[in-house]
């Protein structure tokens, strides 16, 4: 009896440390690409490169340790037909996602476009409800009610709000919508069940792919131009291999925990974010509209995030495939919700 006290609590001291390594991942990433966009000692306000530096080295490290040294496992079953069909969209919109959510650190503070961020269920049910995904319901408007009303009381607290930032990350925020859907698709109707490490090894080269075309016109030059080729490795591997990391740790906490607690560590995370953000970066002002709207937004997210969760259990016990929403491929600019 008392070794089966001691093997839980020795398993339960593991899942809370995941836990709060995801937590602390998820939130210094956010901080760490700030900072290397923002900071004039980093001097490298380029997000198109700084993205497109973290699928490259995604992507080696997902080939080196999934084939060279077979330590993590990649599920099987990808065709031709499903890469170029739902890999290619899937890698596309993640592109997508993290360069406008990255652009959009630029011009507006980490809490605002964390506050902005918590309308993303909104655009997911939206066009979920599009393509025939979703059921309208009187239950889900009201949550998706909630959940804008809370965003806009939010951003109309924003002492200095900045419109380029804001397009910025919506658009970042219809992006990863956007990829959702395609990962939907890809469980709901093609049947094919990836862990995130599986995402990682087949999504990464394409997303690399898709935001190397745009860095060479548009960033490339400007870089040529300043000579700004001069930047500090060191500091810009570390940034990536936290990206590698932090999408680590969610297989970690998955494997060990539920969705439920990914998603409950995803809303902490955010919480940490803006909190910490009002301390660390002289640009966040938080006022009390700011955390008023903030809060009643993650309370409809919260509210969204049951109502799926319930939804994925009475589908995995009639048999059919996870939601791949509940084992995301996290983006640092982008929300787990």
């Amino acid at each position: 009896m008392a070794d089966r006290e001691k093997k839980f609590l020795s398993e339960g001291t593991i899942t809370y440390a995941y836990i709060l390594l995801y937590i602390a991942l998820s939130s210094g990433q956010i901080f760490f690409n700030k900072w290397v966009l923002s900071s004039k000692e980093i001097n490298f306000p380029y997000p198109l490169g700084l993205t497109l530096l973290h699928m490259v080295f995604s992507s080696v490290l997902c080939f080196i340790l999934t084939r060279a040294f077979k330590v993590l496992k990649v599920e099987e079953g990808m065709t031709l037909e499903l890469y170029t069909t739902s890999v290619i969209p899937i890698g596309a919109t993640f592109a997508m996602t993290l360069w406008l959510g990255n652009t959009a650190y630029l011009y507006i503070s980490v809490a605002f476009a964390q506050m902005l961020k918590a309308i993303m269920p909104v655009a997911v049910f939206i066009l979920g409800v599009a393509v025939g995904l979703e059921m309208m319901s009187c239950r889900m408007l009201l949550i998706m009610s909630v959940i804008s009303f809370g965003v806009l009381v939010a951003s109309y607290g924003e002492i200095d709000i900045n419109w380029i930032g804001v397009v910025y990350q919506m658009g970042g925020v219809v992006a990863e919508a956007l990829r959702l859907i395609f990962m939907e698709i890809l469980v709901k109707r093609k049947g094919l069940k990836l862990n995130p490490v599986s995402v990682m090894y087949y999504v990464s080269p394409c997303s690399a792919l898709c935001l190397f075309i745009p860095w060479i016109f548009l960033e490339k030059p400007k870089m040529d131009a300043q000579g700004t080729w001069n930047f500090q490795p060191v500091v810009l591997a570390l940034n990536s291999l936290c990206t590698f990391a932090l999408n680590l740790s969610v297989f970690l906490v998955i494997s060990h925990t539920s969705a439920l607690t990914i998603r409950v560590a995803g809303v902490v995370k955010d919480w940490v974010v803006v909190l910490l953000s009002a301390v660390l970066f002289a640009d966040t002002k938080l006022t009390i509209i700011n955390l008023f709207g903030y809060g009643v937004a993650i309370a409809g997210v919260a509210a969204y995030n049951n109502s799926k969760l319930k939804k994925e259990a009475s589908r995995n016990t009639s048999g059919e495939p996870q939601h791949l929403e509940s084992i995301p491929m996290v983006s640092p600019s982008a929300p787990n919700k």
